[in-house]
């Protein structure tokens, strides 16, 4: 019984290693030194709050301005996923403690832009993926999941871009935001059943 938990513990411990080197190389194709390009992908990151919270307070606004009570239902759901994912992403972070690549790695990383939380899972690729899929659930045309899904995608990548994510950050935080959408989604359909 000991030997099997030491095995277990030594087998968990040659994973995380394996995978955080495998994140190490997967960053250093994406981060390298200061380039023309750095000021498009900080705007493309910086403008991911902008966006999240924009898109459910614009659905809102339609919505009452229309009288259409659907698309303020829809509203609402997209913005209780954005809530969901970033209050899940904050315990996350506080929970796994996990620093920055550049701050980790200052010798094989640049970081172009500077936070100073912790970098596990990605906030903004959380809040993306969480507006993506949400809008792509509340209107499943292809001229919105793939739009909804590139913006996400181009956020994700723009935080490995500037140095301050490994690429197993932006899969987290996929995941909270996907899900974080997915449960407010079901959530408003099982709450619509009981109250009709």
């Amino acid at each position: 019984m000991k030997r099997s938990f030491l095995f277990l513990i030594f087998q968990s411990i040659t994973f995380a290693a394996t995978a955080q080197s495998i994140d190490i190389k997967l960053l250093e194709q994406f981060n390298g030194p200061p380039s023309g390009a750095d000021g498009f992908w900080k705007g493309v990151s910086k403008s991911d709050y902008i966006v999240v919270f924009g898109a459910p307070v614009a659905m809102l606004a339609t919505g009452f301005a229309t009288n259409d009570k659907e698309l303020k239902i829809k509203a609402l759901e997209t913005g209780g996923a954005v809530l969901l994912a970033e209050g899940a992403t904050v315990i996350f972070k506080n929970v796994i403690h996990r620093e920055r690549p550049y701050l980790a790695h200052p010798e094989l990383f640049y970081g172009k832009s500077n936070p100073t939380d912790y970098s596990f899972p990605s906030g903004h690729t959380s809040t993306a993926f969480a507006t993506a899929t949400s809008l792509s659930l509340s209107f499943p045309k292809w001229y919105v999941i793939a739009p909804s899904f590139a913006y996400a995608s181009a956020v994700g990548y723009s935080r490995m871009y500037l140095g301050v994510h490994y690429p197993s950050d932006l899969l987290g935080g996929a995941l909270v935001g996907a899900g974080s959408a997915f449960l407010t989604f079901k959530l408003n359909r099982w709450l619509h059943k009981k109250v009709h």
